[in-house]
């Protein structure tokens, strides 16, 4: 798949998700990067803002099977890997398979699970498969995690484990609307219901063709190094990025470079992506606000050549 097809995939999502959603064009570009690179993506922001709405309009969208689990207190790990048990017409343990099992799943409200809850999208996350009673099962690609949070300053929420973060591979923010787009919203939704309307516009194929090309997406020796030296700097505090974050970095620059429509990284991408895959890796006592900073300030002090991107 050249970037030609990639992008008019790409697009034709973007412009159905975009007759749901008002005014958060780039949120949905950066899940489509993450999409692309096959990673997987955490929405936060305060309730009604729009995560679910949006996480379902991306599935619809992509004509892949989905699935949706609403964490609450009293959730298990049985309830989202599935478990055995004993058939006796069978006479033999059988396995009802849980959500995992699917293309896309929305874990919505996912830091209201316990910790031990949470920890049950470890291994599906990460390595893309299920070991349940000793038997591991593998899960059909694509598969992708959409979960969303609300602050975990919000009553009855579990701060999500450091471990657990460093799956994502990135963390968006939904943010405001401003008040022209709010009332766009009251008039496109007075009448109608547009997450009931829209249609599927390509195949769980055309995904996973997608997610071929990106790892095809050039990255020019010194945007490698830039990568490197960026990352290599968030250590010098103790408080790092892992090494899992420097590929989640890579991939979802090249992600973004294939929703731009090239099927080269440019600078750009990178400092696009940076703050959302960056950010939430920080280990220690920052709030939203200093992460950012520190971020910020690494960006403006890590020196970036001046090249041909493309030139391979």
């Amino acid at each position: 798949m050249d970037s030609a097809v990639s992008k008019n995939i790409l697009a034709k999502i973007e412009e159905n998700v975009s007759k749901v959603m008002i005014g958060k064009n780039e949120v949905t570009r950066l899940l489509l990067a993450a999409v692309a690179a096959g990673g997987h993506v955490l929405l936060e922001d305060v309730p009604g803002t729009g995560k679910t709405v949006l996480a379902k309009a991306l599935a619809k969208s992509m004509g892949c099977a989905f699935d949706r689990v609403q964490f609450t207190p009293d959730l298990l790990p049985s309830d989202v890997t599935g478990l055995s048990f004993f058939n006796q017409e069978k006479a033999a343990f059988t396995f009802k398979k849980g959500p995992v099992f699917t293309n896309i799943l929305l874990a919505d409200e996912i830091n209201r699970a316990t910790p031990r809850t949470q920890s049950s999208l470890l291994e599906c996350m990460a390595e893309g498969q299920v070991t349940v009673d000793g038997e591991t099962r593998v899960l059909e690609a694509p598969f992708f995690v959409i979960a969303t949070q609300n602050p975990v300053e919000t009553i009855g929420c579990f701060p999500l484990p450091e471990a657990q973060l460093d799956r994502f591979l990135m963390k968006i923010r939904m943010g405001d609307m401003t008040k022209k787009e709010e009332r766009q919203m009251v008039d496109r939704f007075i009448n109608a219901e547009p997450l009931a309307e829209i249609q599927a516009v390509c195949s769980a194929e055309d995904i996973r063709e997608l997610q071929r090309a990106c790892r095809q997406v050039y990255v020019h020796d010194d945007l490698r190094d830039y990568i490197v030296a960026l990352v290599q700097d968030t250590r010098k505090s103790n408080v790092g990025v892992s090494p899992r974050g420097t590929l989640a970095f890579l991939r979802v620059s090249q992600g973004y470079a294939l929703v731009q429509g090239r099927d080269y990284v440019v600078p750009e991408d990178i400092k696009e992506v940076a703050h959302c895959v960056l950010c939430h890796r920080l280990i220690g006592e920052f709030d939203e606000a200093q992460k950012k900073v520190v971020v910020t300030n690494i960006l403006n002090s890590v020196e970036l050549p001046t090249e041909d991107w493309s030139k391979r």
